[in-house]
């Protein structure tokens, strides 16, 4: 039997790269993003390609409703969650002092109150196993605050701090929790910035670095996975 991948936001970018590497080791997916079209496109893909299954959802996880719909579905589809990774999440650019009104509640709830609620709801599916992986999607800009980064920093840094509350409290448990902080990578997030794309990191490089923390003995566990370009953050 397959192990079983819960992936957020697994249509494009680093969530994307995150599904075919895994699902390229044998693992059975359940995903979700907003656009059901696309989870589609990437369930035929991937199950054309290699001999597993990809469960797909459409789920806006800024919405808490939608946190517990998505959680129902992958606890209906498997009753082991084997690994989870909290990967969805929105970029808004701006200062504090003059960002949109509402620019704090929107990544608050996306970047982390998303990951907050499903790893509660999932829990009970890995604990009595002792056994299973946790990785947290966060961003060089949750450990390097920059002028432009206002509320998109500040969540990240959030996920920090739930990320290591999170690997506290699972020691004993045999579940593993690892944070990844990628630096600049290209992904839709800098669409029309003037850079050549050599000067971004590339989204299959952190799938690459996930999937080496993840293939550890259970003995080992790194905790914090930090991936800048070469040339330095942007």
């Amino acid at each position: 039997m397959n192990k079983f991948i819960v992936i957020t936001g697994g249509t494009k970018g680093i969530g994307r790269a995150l599904v075919l590497r895994f699902a390229e080791k044998g693992f059975d997916v359940i995903t979700c993003a907003r656009n059901k079209a696309d989870l589609e496109v990437l369930k035929e893909e991937i199950e054309k390609s290699y001999n597993n299954k990809v469960h797909v959802k459409a789920a806006d996880l800024s919405k808490r409703e939608d946190i517990a719909t998505f959680a129902d579905f992958v606890l209906s589809t498997t009753p082991r969650v084997d690994v989870l990774i909290n990967n969805t999440g929105i970029f808004l650019p701006g200062s504090i002092q003059d960002e949109p009104d509402g620019n704090l509640e929107m990544m608050m709830n996306t970047n982390l109150f998303s990951a907050y609620h499903l790893t509660r709801a999932l829990l009970p599916s890995m604990l009595p196993h002792k056994q299973g992986h946790i990785f947290s999607m966060s961003s060089i800009a949750g450990i390097t605050a920059y002028s432009s980064g206002g509320s998109y920093s500040i969540t990240k840094y959030a996920m920090q701090g739930f990320t290591k509350c999170l690997r506290e409290e699972l020691k004993g448990e045999g579940i593993r929790v690892t944070s990844v902080l990628p630096g600049a990578t290209f992904t839709a997030s800098w669409e029309g910035v003037d850079l050549p794309h050599e000067r971004f990191m590339k989204a299959e490089d952190v799938a690459e670095s996930v999937w080496s923390a993840y293939a550890l003995s259970d003995r080992t566990v790194v905790e914090e996975i930090v991936l800048r370009p070469q040339l330095g953050d942007i």
